[in-house]
């Protein structure tokens, strides 16, 4: 069975107090099923270090685990691994204030247009009465 391991957070806190297990399990699972092959350390985010065993971690990482992007700035934190932190917050998407005013151009011209659609509609009406008026025979 091949499966991608991934080191990453296991929530363990109570309610409003959030703390976690550093866990090495199979990506595929979710990591309340309990079904894990290592607990590196845990994790308590309102007391801030971690406490991780960093030679298992380089370990798992060496045998092809990913870690997460939470862990793995928690392991630059610890020195554990060489690189740069990784941006784990989406990103915003920026506000297009141009898309309004294409708008109302684009409701001007409509509204332009429905104001000269009578105007050529009661014009073709008077074409068709007047055609129609021609050829009506007059009673004698």
């Amino acid at each position: 069975m091949l499966f991608m391991l991934a080191i990453r957070l296991q929530r363990v806190g109570r309610k409003n107090d959030p703390s976690f297990r550093v866990i090495v399990a199979d990506s595929k699972l979710k990591p309340k099923t309990g079904n894990v092959l290592e607990v590196l350390g845990s994790y308590n985010a309102r007391m801030g270090k971690p406490v991780i065993n960093l030679d298992r971690a380089k370990h798992w990482m060496s045998v092809g685990a990913k870690a997460s992007g939470t862990v793995h700035n928690l392991l630059v934190d610890l020195k554990a691994v060489s690189g740069k932190k990784i941006n784990v917050l989406g990103k915003k998407t920026p506000i297009v204030k141009e898309a309004p005013a294409e708008e109302a151009k684009a409701t001007v011209a409509v509204a332009e247009a429905v104001a000269v659609a009578p105007v050529v509609a009661e014009e073709a009406a008077e074409e068709v009465v007047a055609e129609t008026v021609e050829e009506t025979p007059k009673a004698e």
